[in-house]
Protein backbone atom coordinates (compact mmCIF):
# COMPACT_ATOMS: atom_id res chain seq x y z
CA UNK A 1 0.00 0.00 0.00
CA UNK A 2 1.33 3.38 -0.98
CA UNK A 3 1.35 5.86 1.88
CA UNK A 4 0.59 9.45 0.93
CA UNK A 5 2.02 12.26 3.04
CA UNK A 6 -0.24 15.37 2.92
CA UNK A 7 1.40 18.74 3.32
CA UNK A 8 0.69 20.32 6.73
CA UNK A 9 -1.02 23.40 5.28
CA UNK A 10 -3.52 21.21 3.36
CA UNK A 11 -4.30 19.14 6.49
CA UNK A 12 -4.98 22.35 8.39
CA UNK A 13 -7.37 23.57 5.69
CA UNK A 14 -9.31 20.27 5.69
CA UNK A 15 -9.63 20.27 9.50
CA UNK A 16 -10.73 23.90 9.59
CA UNK A 17 -13.30 23.28 6.85
CA UNK A 18 -14.71 20.30 8.75
CA UNK A 19 -14.95 22.30 11.98
CA UNK A 20 -16.61 25.20 10.15
CA UNK A 21 -19.13 22.84 8.54
CA UNK A 22 -19.95 21.33 11.92
CA UNK A 23 -20.40 24.77 13.49
CA UNK A 24 -22.64 25.86 10.62
CA UNK A 25 -24.69 22.68 10.93
CA UNK A 26 -25.23 23.12 14.68
CA UNK A 27 -25.81 26.85 14.30
CA UNK A 28 -28.27 26.17 11.50
CA UNK A 29 -30.19 23.72 13.71
CA UNK A 30 -30.35 26.30 16.49
CA UNK A 31 -31.44 28.97 14.00
CA UNK A 32 -34.22 26.78 12.61
CA UNK A 33 -35.29 25.78 16.13
CA UNK A 34 -35.33 29.43 17.25
CA UNK A 35 -37.31 30.40 14.15
CA UNK A 36 -39.88 27.67 14.78
CA UNK A 37 -40.21 28.72 18.44
CA UNK A 38 -40.61 32.38 17.49
CA UNK A 39 -43.33 31.50 14.99
CA UNK A 40 -45.23 29.56 17.66
CA UNK A 41 -44.78 32.27 20.29
CA UNK A 42 -47.39 34.99 20.74
CA UNK A 43 -45.86 36.57 23.85
CA UNK A 44 -44.24 35.64 27.16
CA UNK A 45 -46.02 32.48 28.34
CA UNK A 46 -48.43 32.57 25.37
CA UNK A 47 -48.07 30.27 22.34
CA UNK A 48 -50.03 29.20 19.27
CA UNK A 49 -51.85 25.90 19.61
CA UNK A 50 -54.13 23.74 17.50
CA UNK A 51 -55.23 23.92 13.88
CA UNK A 52 -56.51 27.46 14.33
CA UNK A 53 -53.20 28.59 15.84
CA UNK A 54 -55.01 30.37 18.66
CA UNK A 55 -52.84 32.04 21.26
CA UNK A 56 -53.22 30.37 24.66
CA UNK A 57 -51.35 30.54 27.94
CA UNK A 58 -50.70 33.11 30.65
CA UNK A 59 -49.97 36.85 30.50
CA UNK A 60 -49.78 39.75 32.94
CA UNK A 61 -51.73 41.86 30.44
CA UNK A 62 -48.80 42.54 28.12
CA UNK A 63 -50.30 40.22 25.51
CA UNK A 64 -53.91 40.98 24.46
CA UNK A 65 -55.83 37.83 23.50
CA UNK A 66 -58.62 39.60 21.59
CA UNK A 67 -59.09 43.22 20.51
CA UNK A 68 -62.21 43.76 22.61
CA UNK A 69 -60.14 42.92 25.73
CA UNK A 70 -57.52 45.62 25.12
CA UNK A 71 -58.84 48.22 27.58
CA UNK A 72 -59.24 45.85 30.52
CA UNK A 73 -56.01 43.92 29.89
CA UNK A 74 -54.01 47.15 29.72
CA UNK A 75 -55.61 48.32 33.00
CA UNK A 76 -54.51 45.04 34.60
CA UNK A 77 -51.00 45.32 33.14
CA UNK A 78 -50.65 48.87 34.46
CA UNK A 79 -51.68 47.81 37.97
CA UNK A 80 -49.34 44.81 37.82
CA UNK A 81 -46.42 47.01 36.83
CA UNK A 82 -47.25 49.47 39.61
CA UNK A 83 -47.20 46.72 42.23
CA UNK A 84 -44.02 45.13 40.89
CA UNK A 85 -42.20 48.47 40.95
CA UNK A 86 -43.55 49.56 44.34
CA UNK A 87 -41.25 47.36 46.40
CA UNK A 88 -44.21 46.10 48.43
CA UNK A 89 -44.62 42.35 49.02
CA UNK A 90 -46.96 40.68 46.55
CA UNK A 91 -48.28 37.35 45.31
CA UNK A 92 -50.12 36.50 42.09
CA UNK A 93 -53.68 35.40 41.43
CA UNK A 94 -54.68 34.16 37.97
CA UNK A 95 -58.06 34.52 36.30
CA UNK A 96 -58.48 31.52 33.99
CA UNK A 97 -61.19 30.92 31.39
CA UNK A 98 -61.69 30.60 27.62
CA UNK A 99 -60.90 34.00 26.11
CA UNK A 100 -60.53 33.02 22.45
CA UNK A 101 -64.01 31.58 22.06
CA UNK A 102 -65.19 29.27 19.29
CA UNK A 103 -68.53 27.69 18.34
CA UNK A 104 -68.34 25.15 21.18
CA UNK A 105 -68.33 27.76 23.94
CA UNK A 106 -71.47 28.83 25.76
CA UNK A 107 -69.86 32.13 26.81
CA UNK A 108 -69.90 35.25 24.66
CA UNK A 109 -67.13 37.78 24.07
CA UNK A 110 -69.20 40.23 26.08
CA UNK A 111 -69.47 37.93 29.08
CA UNK A 112 -65.74 37.10 29.29
CA UNK A 113 -64.86 40.78 28.91
CA UNK A 114 -67.12 41.57 31.86
CA UNK A 115 -65.42 38.82 33.87
CA UNK A 116 -61.99 40.39 33.40
CA UNK A 117 -63.41 43.81 34.33
CA UNK A 118 -64.80 42.41 37.57
CA UNK A 119 -61.51 40.64 38.32
CA UNK A 120 -59.64 43.92 37.83
CA UNK A 121 -62.02 45.72 40.19
CA UNK A 122 -61.29 43.18 42.95
CA UNK A 123 -57.54 43.59 42.37
CA UNK A 124 -57.91 47.38 42.56
CA UNK A 125 -59.95 47.26 45.80
CA UNK A 126 -57.45 44.93 47.46
CA UNK A 127 -54.34 46.79 46.31
CA UNK A 128 -55.32 50.44 46.86
CA UNK A 129 -59.06 50.76 47.30
CA UNK A 130 -61.46 50.47 50.22
CA UNK A 131 -60.25 46.94 51.07
CA UNK A 132 -56.51 47.68 50.81
CA UNK A 133 -54.44 44.94 52.44
CA UNK A 134 -51.09 43.16 52.17
CA UNK A 135 -49.54 41.32 50.45
CA UNK A 136 -50.60 43.00 47.21
CA UNK A 137 -51.90 41.09 44.19
CA UNK A 138 -50.60 40.82 40.66
CA UNK A 139 -53.42 39.56 38.45
CA UNK A 140 -52.47 37.12 35.70
CA UNK A 141 -54.77 36.35 32.76
CA UNK A 142 -54.91 32.69 31.67
CA UNK A 143 -56.54 31.60 28.41
CA UNK A 144 -57.42 27.91 27.94
CA UNK A 145 -58.56 28.42 24.34
CA UNK A 146 -61.84 27.76 22.57
CA UNK A 147 -63.75 24.99 24.33
CA UNK A 148 -60.86 24.91 26.86
CA UNK A 149 -59.11 22.62 24.37
CA UNK A 150 -55.65 23.74 25.52
CA UNK A 151 -56.18 23.68 29.26
CA UNK A 152 -53.21 21.37 29.80
CA UNK A 153 -50.72 23.88 28.39
CA UNK A 154 -52.25 26.77 30.33
CA UNK A 155 -52.35 24.87 33.61
CA UNK A 156 -48.72 23.89 33.04
CA UNK A 157 -47.80 27.55 32.62
CA UNK A 158 -49.66 28.42 35.81
CA UNK A 159 -47.90 25.71 37.82
CA UNK A 160 -44.51 27.08 36.68
CA UNK A 161 -45.43 30.44 38.16
CA UNK A 162 -45.63 29.06 41.70
CA UNK A 163 -41.85 29.09 42.00
CA UNK A 164 -40.99 32.15 39.89
CA UNK A 165 -41.12 35.85 40.72
CA UNK A 166 -44.86 35.67 39.96
CA UNK A 167 -45.41 33.77 43.26
CA UNK A 168 -48.75 32.35 42.10
CA UNK A 169 -50.94 31.12 44.96
CA UNK A 170 -54.49 31.05 43.54
CA UNK A 171 -56.43 30.54 40.31
CA UNK A 172 -59.90 32.02 39.93
CA UNK A 173 -62.58 31.95 37.22
CA UNK A 174 -62.06 28.38 35.93
CA UNK A 175 -64.80 28.61 33.28
CA UNK A 176 -68.18 26.89 32.96
CA UNK A 177 -69.02 23.33 34.06
CA UNK A 178 -67.45 21.11 31.38
CA UNK A 179 -65.32 17.96 31.44
CA UNK A 180 -62.28 19.96 30.28
CA UNK A 181 -62.58 22.56 33.01
CA UNK A 182 -63.21 19.88 35.62
CA UNK A 183 -59.99 18.15 34.51
CA UNK A 184 -58.10 21.44 34.85
CA UNK A 185 -59.46 21.88 38.39
CA UNK A 186 -58.38 18.35 39.33
CA UNK A 187 -54.83 18.94 38.08
CA UNK A 188 -54.50 22.32 39.82
CA UNK A 189 -55.73 20.67 43.01
CA UNK A 190 -52.77 18.28 43.01
CA UNK A 191 -50.32 21.16 42.58
CA UNK A 192 -51.12 22.96 45.82
CA UNK A 193 -52.86 25.96 44.25
CA UNK A 194 -55.95 27.54 45.81
CA UNK A 195 -58.99 27.79 43.49
CA UNK A 196 -62.13 29.92 43.46
CA UNK A 197 -64.64 29.23 40.68
CA UNK A 198 -66.78 32.16 39.58
CA UNK A 199 -69.47 30.63 37.32
CA UNK A 200 -68.94 26.86 37.65
CA UNK A 201 -72.31 25.61 38.96
CA UNK A 202 -72.51 21.84 38.31
CA UNK A 203 -73.54 20.19 41.58
CA UNK A 204 -71.23 17.23 40.95
CA UNK A 205 -68.12 19.44 41.15
CA UNK A 206 -67.43 19.41 44.88
CA UNK A 207 -65.22 17.90 47.60
CA UNK A 208 -62.07 18.90 45.71
CA UNK A 209 -58.93 19.77 47.68
CA UNK A 210 -58.21 23.55 47.70
CA UNK A 211 -61.42 24.36 45.75
CA UNK A 212 -64.40 26.61 46.53
CA UNK A 213 -66.91 28.43 44.37
CA UNK A 214 -68.77 31.71 44.79
CA UNK A 215 -71.63 30.75 42.47
CA UNK A 216 -74.75 28.93 43.62
CA UNK A 217 -74.80 25.28 42.60
CA UNK A 218 -77.30 23.91 40.11
CA UNK A 219 -79.11 22.38 43.08
CA UNK A 220 -79.37 25.88 44.61
CA UNK A 221 -80.69 27.26 41.32
CA UNK A 222 -83.20 24.44 40.84
CA UNK A 223 -84.60 24.74 44.36
CA UNK A 224 -84.69 28.54 44.14
CA UNK A 225 -86.61 28.28 40.85
CA UNK A 226 -88.99 25.67 42.29
CA UNK A 227 -89.66 27.83 45.38
CA UNK A 228 -90.46 30.82 43.17
CA UNK A 229 -92.75 28.83 40.86
CA UNK A 230 -94.69 27.37 43.77
CA UNK A 231 -95.26 30.80 45.28
CA UNK A 232 -96.56 31.95 41.89
CA UNK A 233 -99.05 29.04 41.77
CA UNK A 234 -97.43 27.05 38.94
CA UNK A 235 -98.48 23.45 39.57
CA UNK A 236 -97.39 21.43 36.52
CA UNK A 237 -94.01 21.32 34.77
CA UNK A 238 -91.92 19.48 32.18
CA UNK A 239 -88.11 19.30 32.06
CA UNK A 240 -86.30 19.79 28.73
CA UNK A 241 -82.64 18.78 29.05
CA UNK A 242 -79.50 18.55 26.94
CA UNK A 243 -78.27 14.95 27.10
CA UNK A 244 -74.85 15.68 25.55
CA UNK A 245 -72.05 13.76 27.23
CA UNK A 246 -69.74 16.06 29.17
CA UNK A 247 -72.29 18.84 29.68
CA UNK A 248 -72.19 18.70 33.47
CA UNK A 249 -74.20 21.92 33.70
CA UNK A 250 -77.26 20.55 31.89
CA UNK A 251 -77.13 17.09 33.46
CA UNK A 252 -77.09 18.30 37.05
CA UNK A 253 -79.53 21.17 36.45
CA UNK A 254 -82.21 18.87 34.99
CA UNK A 255 -81.75 16.23 37.66
CA UNK A 256 -81.95 18.75 40.51
CA UNK A 257 -85.17 20.37 39.27
CA UNK A 258 -86.71 16.92 38.81
CA UNK A 259 -86.15 16.43 42.55
CA UNK A 260 -87.03 19.97 43.64
CA UNK A 261 -90.40 20.64 42.00
CA UNK A 262 -92.68 17.60 42.61
CA UNK A 263 -94.55 17.56 45.91
CA UNK A 264 -97.38 15.09 46.56
CA UNK A 265 -98.61 17.12 49.53
CA UNK A 266 -99.16 20.28 47.48
CA UNK A 267 -100.01 18.72 44.13
CA UNK A 268 -96.95 20.04 42.26
CA UNK A 269 -95.97 17.50 39.62
CA UNK A 270 -94.13 16.76 36.39
CA UNK A 271 -96.71 15.90 33.73
CA UNK A 272 -94.35 14.02 31.41
CA UNK A 273 -90.99 12.27 31.39
CA UNK A 274 -87.91 14.37 30.84
CA UNK A 275 -87.65 15.52 27.20
CA UNK A 276 -84.06 15.43 25.94
CA UNK A 277 -82.00 16.62 23.00
CA UNK A 278 -78.34 15.95 22.28
CA UNK A 279 -76.44 19.10 21.32
CA UNK A 280 -73.33 17.07 20.48
CA UNK A 281 -75.11 15.63 17.42
CA UNK A 282 -74.83 18.38 14.83
CA UNK A 283 -78.09 19.44 13.14
CA UNK A 284 -80.14 16.63 14.73
CA UNK A 285 -80.76 18.43 18.03
CA UNK A 286 -82.56 21.29 16.26
CA UNK A 287 -85.01 18.84 14.72
CA UNK A 288 -85.54 17.25 18.13
CA UNK A 289 -86.68 20.61 19.45
CA UNK A 290 -89.28 20.91 16.71
CA UNK A 291 -90.73 17.55 17.77
CA UNK A 292 -90.80 18.71 21.39
CA UNK A 293 -93.14 21.59 20.62
CA UNK A 294 -95.78 19.08 19.44
CA UNK A 295 -95.36 16.99 22.60
CA UNK A 296 -95.68 20.09 24.77
CA UNK A 297 -98.93 21.00 23.02
CA UNK A 298 -100.26 17.58 24.04
CA UNK A 299 -99.08 17.80 27.67
CA UNK A 300 -99.85 21.51 28.23
CA UNK A 301 -97.55 22.05 31.26
CA UNK A 302 -97.84 25.42 32.94
CA UNK A 303 -94.07 25.80 33.02
CA UNK A 304 -91.14 24.31 31.07
CA UNK A 305 -87.84 23.98 32.91
CA UNK A 306 -85.05 24.30 30.34
CA UNK A 307 -81.80 22.59 31.42
CA UNK A 308 -79.45 23.54 28.62
CA UNK A 309 -77.06 26.23 27.41
CA UNK A 310 -78.28 29.70 26.50
CA UNK A 311 -77.47 29.23 22.81
CA UNK A 312 -79.75 26.16 22.72
CA UNK A 313 -82.48 28.04 24.57
CA UNK A 314 -82.61 30.47 21.64
CA UNK A 315 -83.40 27.65 19.22
CA UNK A 316 -85.90 26.06 21.61
CA UNK A 317 -87.85 29.31 21.98
CA UNK A 318 -87.95 29.63 18.21
CA UNK A 319 -89.43 26.13 17.90
CA UNK A 320 -91.91 26.82 20.69
CA UNK A 321 -93.08 30.08 19.13
CA UNK A 322 -94.03 28.11 15.99
CA UNK A 323 -96.08 25.53 17.92
CA UNK A 324 -99.41 24.34 16.59
CA UNK A 325 -101.27 25.18 19.83
CA UNK A 326 -100.93 28.96 19.68
CA UNK A 327 -103.83 29.34 22.12
CA UNK A 328 -101.82 27.60 24.89
CA UNK A 329 -99.52 29.92 26.83
CA UNK A 330 -96.21 28.59 28.10
CA UNK A 331 -93.75 29.97 30.62
CA UNK A 332 -90.13 28.85 30.30
CA UNK A 333 -87.65 29.07 33.18
CA UNK A 334 -83.96 28.36 32.58
CA UNK A 335 -80.64 28.37 34.44
CA UNK A 336 -77.79 30.83 34.72
CA UNK A 337 -76.18 30.08 31.34
CA UNK A 338 -78.85 32.33 29.86
CA UNK A 339 -76.80 35.24 31.21
CA UNK A 340 -74.09 34.46 28.63
CA UNK A 341 -76.36 35.57 25.78
CA UNK A 342 -75.73 39.02 24.37
CA UNK A 343 -78.35 41.75 24.60
CA UNK A 344 -79.13 41.23 20.89
CA UNK A 345 -79.68 37.51 21.46
CA UNK A 346 -81.86 38.17 24.50
CA UNK A 347 -83.95 40.64 22.51
CA UNK A 348 -84.38 38.06 19.73
CA UNK A 349 -85.48 35.47 22.30
CA UNK A 350 -88.04 37.90 23.72
CA UNK A 351 -89.60 38.35 20.29
CA UNK A 352 -90.78 34.73 20.38
CA UNK A 353 -93.61 35.93 22.65
CA UNK A 354 -92.89 33.16 25.17
CA UNK A 355 -92.46 34.38 28.76
CA UNK A 356 -88.92 33.55 29.86
CA UNK A 357 -87.62 33.56 33.43
CA UNK A 358 -84.23 32.36 34.58
CA UNK A 359 -82.07 32.01 37.65
CA UNK A 360 -79.02 34.23 37.37
CA UNK A 361 -75.80 34.25 39.33
CA UNK A 362 -76.00 37.92 40.31
CA UNK A 363 -77.66 41.18 39.27
CA UNK A 364 -76.88 44.84 40.11
CA UNK A 365 -80.47 45.39 41.34
CA UNK A 366 -80.20 42.75 44.05
CA UNK A 367 -78.98 45.29 46.58
CA UNK A 368 -81.62 47.89 45.74
CA UNK A 369 -84.45 45.39 46.23
CA UNK A 370 -83.01 43.24 49.02
CA UNK A 371 -80.18 45.20 50.70
CA UNK A 372 -79.52 42.61 53.39
CA UNK A 373 -78.71 39.92 50.80
CA UNK A 374 -75.52 41.55 49.48
CA UNK A 375 -72.77 43.93 50.64
CA UNK A 376 -73.66 47.60 50.17
CA UNK A 377 -70.05 48.81 49.59
CA UNK A 378 -69.46 46.08 47.02
CA UNK A 379 -72.81 46.64 45.29
CA UNK A 380 -72.11 50.35 44.81
CA UNK A 381 -69.18 49.57 42.49
CA UNK A 382 -71.65 47.96 40.07
CA UNK A 383 -74.36 50.63 40.28
CA UNK A 384 -75.07 52.99 37.42
CA UNK A 385 -72.34 55.65 37.42
CA UNK A 386 -70.17 53.54 39.73
CA UNK A 387 -66.50 52.57 39.39
CA UNK A 388 -67.00 50.03 36.61
CA UNK A 389 -69.24 52.36 34.61
CA UNK A 390 -66.66 55.12 34.66
CA UNK A 391 -63.66 52.84 34.15
CA UNK A 392 -65.19 50.70 31.40
CA UNK A 393 -68.10 52.71 29.92
CA UNK A 394 -70.73 51.25 27.60
CA UNK A 395 -70.66 47.83 29.26
CA UNK A 396 -73.90 46.37 30.62
CA UNK A 397 -73.73 44.81 34.11
CA UNK A 398 -77.01 42.88 33.95
CA UNK A 399 -75.40 39.54 33.05
CA UNK A 400 -73.76 39.40 36.49
CA UNK A 401 -70.46 38.14 35.06
CA UNK A 402 -68.42 41.07 36.35
CA UNK A 403 -69.96 40.62 39.81
CA UNK A 404 -69.13 36.90 39.95
CA UNK A 405 -65.53 37.39 38.78
CA UNK A 406 -65.11 40.22 41.28
CA UNK A 407 -66.37 38.04 44.13
CA UNK A 408 -64.10 35.14 43.10
CA UNK A 409 -60.94 37.29 43.09
CA UNK A 410 -62.11 39.06 46.26
CA UNK A 411 -62.40 35.68 47.98
CA UNK A 412 -58.86 34.75 46.92
CA UNK A 413 -57.63 38.15 48.12
CA UNK A 414 -59.35 37.66 51.48
CA UNK A 415 -57.72 34.23 51.81
CA UNK A 416 -54.31 35.72 51.02
CA UNK A 417 -54.78 38.46 53.62
CA UNK A 418 -55.85 35.94 56.27
CA UNK A 419 -52.97 33.56 55.47
CA UNK A 420 -50.46 36.41 55.77
CA UNK A 421 -52.05 37.35 59.09
CA UNK A 422 -51.23 33.88 60.41
CA UNK A 423 -47.58 34.91 60.53
CA UNK A 424 -46.59 32.99 57.40
CA UNK A 425 -43.21 34.09 56.06
CA UNK A 426 -44.28 32.85 52.64
CA UNK A 427 -47.96 32.70 51.66
CA UNK A 428 -48.69 29.45 49.82
CA UNK A 429 -51.66 28.17 47.85
CA UNK A 430 -52.36 25.51 50.46
CA UNK A 431 -52.36 28.14 53.23
CA UNK A 432 -54.76 30.36 51.26
CA UNK A 433 -57.12 27.43 50.61
CA UNK A 434 -57.21 26.58 54.33
CA UNK A 435 -58.43 30.12 55.02
CA UNK A 436 -61.51 29.60 52.82
CA UNK A 437 -63.05 27.47 55.54
CA UNK A 438 -62.36 30.11 58.19
CA UNK A 439 -64.52 32.67 56.37
CA UNK A 440 -67.43 32.52 58.78
CA UNK A 441 -69.18 35.16 60.88
CA UNK A 442 -67.16 38.36 60.80
CA UNK A 443 -64.69 36.81 58.36
CA UNK A 444 -67.23 36.17 55.60
CA UNK A 445 -66.53 37.77 52.22
CA UNK A 446 -68.73 40.83 51.67
CA UNK A 447 -69.49 40.14 48.01
CA UNK A 448 -71.64 41.96 45.49
CA UNK A 449 -73.45 38.66 44.81
CA UNK A 450 -74.04 37.91 48.50
CA UNK A 451 -72.21 37.34 51.77
CA UNK A 452 -69.87 34.41 51.23
CA UNK A 453 -68.86 31.60 53.53
CA UNK A 454 -68.12 28.04 52.47
CA UNK A 455 -69.11 24.52 53.38
CA UNK A 456 -66.49 21.81 53.71
CA UNK A 457 -67.38 20.54 50.22
CA UNK A 458 -66.48 23.94 48.70
CA UNK A 459 -70.03 25.18 48.05
CA UNK A 460 -71.22 28.56 49.37
CA UNK A 461 -73.72 28.58 52.25
CA UNK A 462 -77.30 29.71 51.48
CA UNK A 463 -76.21 31.68 48.43
CA UNK A 464 -78.54 34.39 47.13
CA UNK A 465 -80.05 33.51 43.71
CA UNK A 466 -81.69 36.26 41.62
CA UNK A 467 -84.84 35.40 39.64
CA UNK A 468 -84.75 37.34 36.37
CA UNK A 469 -87.26 38.00 33.58
CA UNK A 470 -86.41 38.48 29.92
CA UNK A 471 -87.87 41.70 28.48
CA UNK A 472 -88.60 42.69 24.89
CA UNK A 473 -85.66 45.12 24.93
CA UNK A 474 -83.22 42.32 25.72
CA UNK A 475 -82.77 43.37 29.35
CA UNK A 476 -82.55 41.02 32.28
CA UNK A 477 -85.25 42.44 34.52
CA UNK A 478 -84.76 41.69 38.21
CA UNK A 479 -87.77 39.95 39.81
CA UNK A 480 -86.69 38.86 43.31
CA UNK A 481 -83.95 37.26 45.37
CA UNK A 482 -84.41 33.61 46.22
CA UNK A 483 -82.15 30.76 47.38
CA UNK A 484 -82.09 27.00 47.75
CA UNK A 485 -84.41 27.30 50.75
CA UNK A 486 -86.57 30.02 49.24
CA UNK A 487 -84.66 32.93 50.76
CA UNK A 488 -80.92 33.61 51.15
CA UNK A 489 -79.00 33.93 54.38
CA UNK A 490 -78.92 37.55 55.49
CA UNK A 491 -75.55 39.24 55.75
CA UNK A 492 -74.24 42.05 57.90
CA UNK A 493 -76.10 45.36 57.64
CA UNK A 494 -74.18 48.02 55.71
CA UNK A 495 -71.02 45.95 55.27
Amino acid sequence: MVRIEWPLHIVRRVVLAAVAAAVLAVGGWFAVSWLEDSRARCGDGVVKRGEDKECVGVTDGAYVFRGHLTQVEKAIEKENDRIENSGEPYVSVAYMTSLTLDGTDSNSDESVRHELQGAYLAQYRHNRGDLAASPKIRLLIANTGGGSDHWRYTVGELVKRKSTDDRLVAVTGLGPSTDENRAAVDLLSTRGIAMVASTMTATSIKDIHNFVRVSPTNADEAYAAAAYLKRKKFRTAVVVQDAAKGNLYATTLGSEFTRAFPDLATGHRLVAEKMTYDSSVANAWESEMNFMSSQLCDEEPEVIYFAGRGTHLMRFLGALSNRACQDVEFTVIAGDDTTNLTREQLAAAAKTQVEVLYTGLAHPDMYRTDPKAVSAPSARYFAEGGFLDTTFPNNSREDGQAIMAHDAVLTAARGIQMAAGQGKVTVTGDAVARMFHQMNGGQQVAGASGFLSFQNNGNPRDKAVPILRLTATGRAEFVEVSAARGRPREGGEGR
